[in-house]
C-alpha cells in the first residue's frame, strides 16, 4: 500500500507543462504551518529565479518516494487523497528557492533568542552613541532628553513592526532581507529609489566608518600603551587603517551570519564595556571648571534652526541596526506553532534594554561632565583623552581604546554580511550553484580592501553625522510604518492605521528637513575635507 500511488486530481484547472511551472515568477502561497523546513539543503529541489521579493517556504514530502521533478502529472502517496489537503496544495503550488540555502544570511537557520540578542546588541550600539552629548549642546537639557526619549521609543516601535512583518501567516512568505520587504511594499523600481542607497550606506558606509574609527583608535591605543617616553616609531594613520582592515578581512571569512554569533557576543560586551567606562570615568572626575549648559546660540535664527535640526540628525544617527533586523531573524527556524517572531522579540527586548542602559547615562553623564566643552569630533572618546589623559589610569585609557577596536572589528562582520550576501547572490543567480569557498573569500577580501580605500580617501566621514542621520532616518523610523500599512492592511481610520500614517509621514518629513539642515551646516561652518590625508 505504501508504494501505491495515484494521479492527483486536478479538479477544475487543466495541467500545465513543466516549463511553464518552472518559469512562474510570482510568489506562491504555502500553508502557514510550514514557514521553514530544514530539508532544503545545498542541493535544490527545484531550480528557480531569486528575483522575487520574499523567502518562499519549503515543503517536504516525508514519504519513502519523493518525486524527482515536477511534471504535469503530479503523483503523491495514496494516503494524501482529500481534495482540501493543505499538504497536497503545498506540493502543487510551493516553489522552492534554493538560493537561500547558498547565501550567507540564510545558509544556517538554527539561530535562537540568544543569537538574536547578540547580533542586535552588536549592531544597535556603537561609536555613534558617543556623539549624543554634542547634540545636547544645541538642544539643552530639556529638549535633549525629550528628543532622545522620543527617538528611542519610536525606533523600538518600528523594530517591533519589522519583527512582526518578517513572516506572513497569510501567504507563508518570509522576508529575509530588508530590501525584499521594501520591494513587496513599494515595488521594485520605487524600492530601489527609496531604500537601496540608505541600506547600502548602512552596510558598506558603516564598514568604512568602522575602519576610520578602528584605525585612529589603534593609533591612540599604541600611544597609550607605549607611553610618553617610548622611542618606538608609530605607524602612519594609513598603516593603522591597513592593520585594522587586515584583521577585519581575516575575521570576515567566517561563512554565514549564525557563525559570527560568538563574534557579535564579544562585540556586544566590548561596546557595553567602553560606553560604561567612558561615562563612569567622566562622571567620577566631576564637571570641568567653568562648564556651561546654556544651549549654543547662533547669530541668526535661521542658523540656529538648522543647528537644532542637525542635532536631531545626530540623535537619529545614534540608533542603527534596523536594516539588519530581518536578516538576523531569518537565521531562525519558524513554524505556525513556533514562529520566529517570538524568540526574536525576546532577544530584541533584552538587547535594547542594555542599549538604553548605555546611551542614556552616556548622553546625560557626558553632557553633565563636559557641557559646552564636549568636542564635536569624536564626542566622549575624544573628551576622555583631552581632559582626563593625565589624571586617569593608563590601564583604563588603554582598556577603553582596546574595547573600541574590538567592537569595531566585530561590528564590521555583521554590517558587512548583507554586502557579502548581495555579492554572492549575483553569482548564484547566474551560475545556479553555490559560491565556491575560494570565490567567497575573494569577494570578502575585495569588499574589505575597497572599504579601506574609501576610508583613506574620505577620512572626514565622521563630520557628516547629521547629514548621514537624515539620509538613513527613513529606514529606521518611516519605512517600517508604511510596510505595516501595506502588508497588514489595518482597518482604515483605526488607531493603528492613523498612528502608522502619522509616524511614517513625520519620519519622511524629518528626513528631508534633516538632509537640508546637514547640507546647510556643512556649507555654513565647513568641514576639514582633506582627501587621502587621514589624521
Amino acid at each position: 500500500m505504501g508504494e501505491a500511488t495515484e494521479e492527483l486530481p486536478m479538479s477544475t484547472t487543466p495541467p500545465r507543462p513543466a516549463a511553464t511551472v518552472a518559469s512562474v515568477h510570482h510568489p506562491v502561497a504555502a500553508p502557514p504551518a510550514q514557514y521553514h523546513s530544514p530539508s532544503l539543503t545545498r542541493v535544490p529541489l527545484l531550480p528557480t529565479s531569486a528575483e522575487d521579493g520574499g523567502d518562499h517556504i519549503e515543503i517536504t514530502n516525508t514519504t519513502s518516494k519523493t518525486p524527482k521533478s515536477l511534471t504535469p502529472r503530479i503523483r503523491t502517496p495514496r494516503f494524501i487523497t482529500p481534495i482540501g489537503s493543505p499538504i497536497r496544495r503545498a506540493l502543487q503550488l510551493t516553489r522552492l528557492d534554493p538560493q537561500d540555502a547558498w547565501l550567507p544570511i540564510t545558509e544556517s537557520r538554527n539561530g535562537n533568542a540568544y543569537y538574536a540578542a547578540f547580533h542586535t546588541l552588536c549592531s544597535g550600539i556603537g561609536i555613534q552613541a558617543l556623539i549624543l552629548p554634542v547634540a545636547f549642546t544645541i538642544l539643552g537639557w530639556t529638549w535633549g532628553m525629550i528628543c532622545l526619549a522620543v527617538a528611542f521609543v519610536w525606533q523600538l516601535y518600528t523594530l517591533y513592526l519589522l519583527v512582526q512583518l518578517h513572516e506572513s501567516p497569510e501567504t507563508g512568505i518570509r522576508y529575509c532581507r530588508y530590501i525584499q520587504l521594501s520591494d513587496a511594499t513599494f515595488g521594485n523600481k520605487l524600492s530601489k529609489f527609496l531604500a537601496l542607497f540608505p541600506i547600502l550606506y548602512l552596510s558598506g558606509g558603516t564598514c568604512v566608518a568602522l575602519i576610520i574609527i578602528g584605525g585612529s583608535t589603534s593609533k591612540m591605543f599604541f600611544q597609550t600603551v607605549c607611553g610618553a617616553t617610548c622611542t618606538t616609531k608609530s605607524l602612519t594613520p594609513v598603516e593603522w587603517y591597513l592593520v585594522f582592515t587586515c584583521a577585519a578581512v581575516l575575521l570576515s571569512q567566517l561563512p554565514n551570519l549564525n557563525s559570527i554569533a560568538g563574534v557579535s557576543l564579544i562585540g556586544s560586551v566590548t561596546a557595553v564595556g567602553y560606553c560604561t567606562l567612558i561615562w563612569v570615568v567622566s562622571v567620577a572626575k566631576g564637571t570641568l571648571p567653568g562648564v556651561s549648559y546654556d544651549p549654543l546660540q547662533e547669530k541668526t535664527d535661521v542658523a540656529h534652526f538648522f543647528d537644532v535640526l542637525n542635532a536631531l540628525g545626530m540623535i537619529a544617527f545614534a540608533f542603527r541596526g534596523h536594516n539588519l533586523i530581518l536578516e538576523i531573524q531569518s537565521t531562525m527556524p519558524s513554524s505556525e506553532k513556533h514562529p520566529s517572531r517570538i524568540p526574536m522579540w525576546r532577544g530584541v527586548k533584552f538587547a535594547y534594554f542594555v542599549v538604553a542602559m548605555c546611551i542614556f547615562p552616556l548622553a546625560i553623564g557626558g553632557y553633565w561632565a563636559y557641557g559646552q566643552k564636549i568636542p564635536e569630533q569624536g564626542g566622549m572618546l575624544t573628551a576622555l583623552y583631552a581632559f582626563h589623559s593625565r589624571d586617569t589610569s593608563q590601564f583604563i585609557l588603554g582598556l577603553t581604546s582596546l574595547f573600541v577596536i574590538i567592537n569595531a572589528v566585530s561590528s564590521f562582520q555583521i554590517y558587512g554580511m548583507p554586502m557579502f550576501d548581495d555579492m554572492e547572490s549575483h553569482y548564484t543567480r547566474r551560475m545556479k550553484k553555490p559560491c565556491p569557498w575560494w570565490l567567497r573569500a575573494v569577494f570578502r577580501i575585495m569588499f574589505g580592501y575597497g572599504c579601506f580605500f574609501v576610508a583613506v580617501a574620505i577620512p572626514f566621514l565622521g563630520s557628516l553625522a547629521g547629514l548621514i542621520g537624515g539620509i538613513a532616518l527613513p529606514v529606521t523610523l518611516a519605512y517600517p510604518c508604511f510596510m505595516w500599512l501595506k502588508i497588514k492592511k489595518p482597518k482604515m481610520y483605526s488607531s493603528t492605521w492613523l498612528l502608522n500614517w502619522a509616524l511614517g509621514l513625520l519620519g519622511m518629513a524629518l528626513s528631508v528637513i534633516l538632509i537640508a539642515a546637514g547640507v546647510y551646516v556643512i556649507i555654513d561652518t565647513g568641514i576639514h575635507a582633506k582627501f587621502f590625508k587621514p589624521q
